[in-house]
């Protein structure tokens, strides 16, 4: 089988290359990814040696190119991860967002039906429900949760959620559509909480946290979250949606100290700043679906996955420096 992996330079992306090249030897995997900043190519650098990897650049907005690489390869499964999906940016430009989170969805949807594909699926998230109060701990997103977007990130996701529904629906493409939490682990561009506190942390640099850091994650390890994908990609049924949650709830503030501890930093080190507009409280999903339906289950606990994450980034202090340095974006030649 032929896999098409959008955004796979991107930290979700490219750990499910690691993990699907390595355990598919029979399958056939062509990336492309746009490698705007954060698209890292070092991330997937590695697996230039595989016989069953191919990287394009490309960016899945230009229809001309998305559909000669269709045309040329012959793809029977598309994964989408290509994404922009940092809130910040999005309330700060929420143009881009728009148009690479929907647009793009819609061309990659247009070739898969222009040339015949065996499976579409979406990688969404769970911020696209919105949000639960601190105070009811018995609240679990489902997949039939209404959409209730709170910023221009989540909505154009929710968005591109339905674009793939309404595809499913009109033109009976194939489709799928996962929601996961909060990820963490290795190669995550250090614009993320997880990253910022290591990479500061190492420079004895205070770290952010919004508001008073109450704000409530489900944190599931990309491994986890990436074997699940898998999973409902070779066998979920088509028109379905999928949660993949951590259950591993934690507020800003607890992780941060976590992790300053794994460091053997001071609590010190934490400066409080200004609320993000529009903060989601909570979230924290119901996995039930796709542990009863596919027999996913998590490998991972919060505690030994970030101390494992942690010691990934003291071990590659050098792929940190890279980025901060703006040196990755030279690390594909053409």
């Amino acid at each position: 089988m032929k896999f098409l992996i959008t955004g796979g330079a991107g930290f979700i992306g490219s750990n499910y290359l690691h993990y699907v090249t390595e355990k598919y030897n029979d399958d056939y995997f062509v990336c492309i990814d746009a490698l705007t900043y954060a698209g890292n190519y070092n991330n997937i650098k590695s697996l230039e040696e595989k016989d069953n990897f191919k990287f394009i650049k490309a960016d899945i907005t230009d229809r001309d190119v998305i559909y000669q690489i269709f045309e040329e390869e012959k793809f029977d499964y598309v994964v989408n991860f290509a994404a922009e999906s940092h809130v910040d940016n999005s309330i700060k430009n929420p143009e881009v967002f728009l148009t690479t989170n929907i647009i793009g969805t819609a061309v990659l949807m247009d070739a898969c039906l222009k040339y015949g594909i065996k499976r579409f699926h979406q990688i969404s998230t769970d911020e696209v429900y919105g949000d639960l109060p601190l105070d009811r701990l018995d609240l679990l997103f489902k997949e039939d949760t209404p959409l209730h977007t709170s910023s221009p990130y989540s909505s154009s996701k929710a968005s591109a959620d339905l674009l793939a529904m309404a595809y499913h629906r009109t033109f009976n493409l194939p489709v799928t559509i996962s929601r996961c939490s909060n990820n963490y682990g290795p190669y995550q561009f250090p614009e993320k909480l997880i990253p910022v506190v290591i990479s500061k942390a190492l420079k004895n640099e205070k770290v952010p946290v919004y508001g008073k850091g109450e704000n409530v994650r489900d944190w599931i390890h990309v491994h986890d979250h990436n074997v699940g994908v898998d999973m409902i990609v070779r066998n979920g049924r088509d028109g379905e949606v999928y949660n993949l949650g951590g259950h591993s709830e934690r507020c800003n503030l607890d992780v941060v100290k976590t992790i300053l501890h794994h460091l053997g930093k001071s609590e010190d080190l934490i400066e409080f700043v200004g609320d993000r507009p529009g903060h989601d409280l909570r979230y924290a999903i119901d996995s039930s679906k796709v542990e009863k339906e596919l027999g996913w289950s998590l490998s991972y606990n919060f505690e030994d996955g970030i101390k494992e994450t942690v010691d990934w980034y003291l071990n590659n202090e050098d792929w940190i420096n890279n980025i901060l340095s703006g040196e990755y974006k030279n690390s594909y030649k053409n």
